[in-house]
């Protein structure tokens, strides 16, 4: 490590840090956010068994899970202009992490509430209960619980998968290092050091998901 090199990290570590920290996890959060709406919608459709809907919803998860991401992104972004549709990078960004991540999740939402015995859906009906209430009252806090750490890596995987909005354009931690790589050709030392920004981050959601699992079994046990 000559002093040369050294001097090329430590400049550039904020440099890659900061498109992280105001792009790299806000394009996260909202995308993850949005699938995780989207997710419970197109679960709960396919758990109530709504016969059009849910062969809508299944066509859905297919269609995404059978192609990749990269694929899906260029198709937005490059494939929408040529009939008219311009997407912004970002927007289109967290539109295509969102419905990717969407049909994932989905479905293992819809393997959580599959997971709760007939017995204590009945029983909610017995009581009076209609559907929703079921849903809410029953089903849901038992399915988050089984359906929370598999969820929670889901989470961890889309930071490293939003390294793949580089190539729309959008200045996230890849790109910005990229940049830099170009300038100081020193690859191995750069790309080495976005990648301990990635696992620091990882790390952080990952003590993050062991404080919820706990928080959430000692809810759903009370």
């Amino acid at each position: 490590m000559s002093e040369r090199l050294w001097g090329i990290l430590i400049d550039s570590f904020p440099k890659i840090l900061i498109p992280g920290l105001t792009l790299t996890i806000p394009l996260t959060a909202i995308s993850f956010a949005l699938a995780m709406i989207l997710a419970l919608i197109v679960a709960l459709i396919q758990f109530a068994g709504v016969r059009f809907l849910k062969d809508l919803c299944r066509f859905y998860i297919w269609i995404i899970r059978g192609t990749p991401l990269l694929v899906q992104l260029y198709i937005v972004f490059f494939g929408l202009p040529g009939i008219g549709i311009i997407i912004d990078p970002f927007p289109c960004a967290i539109l295509v992490f969102a419905f990717n991540e969407g049909a994932y999740s989905a479905e293992t939402i819809r393997a959580a509430l599959e997971a709760v015995p007939r017995g204590q859906i009945e029983a909610g009906y017995c009581v009076g209960m209609n559907w929703f209430q079921i849903m809410r009252r029953i089903v849901i806090p038992q399915a988050l619980r089984t359906a929370f750490p598999p969820l929670s890596n889901s989470l961890i995987a889309m930071v490293k998968d939003t390294s793949l909005a580089a190539n729309i354009t959008v200045a996230e931690m890849l790109m910005s290092t990229q940049r830099i790589v170009a300038r100081t050709y020193e690859p191995l030392a750069l790309y080495l050091e976005v990648g301990l920004i990635y696992l620091l981050f990882c790390t952080v959601l990952t003590k993050l998901q062991h404080v919820g699992e706990q928080r959430l079994n000692t809810y759903v046990a009370s």
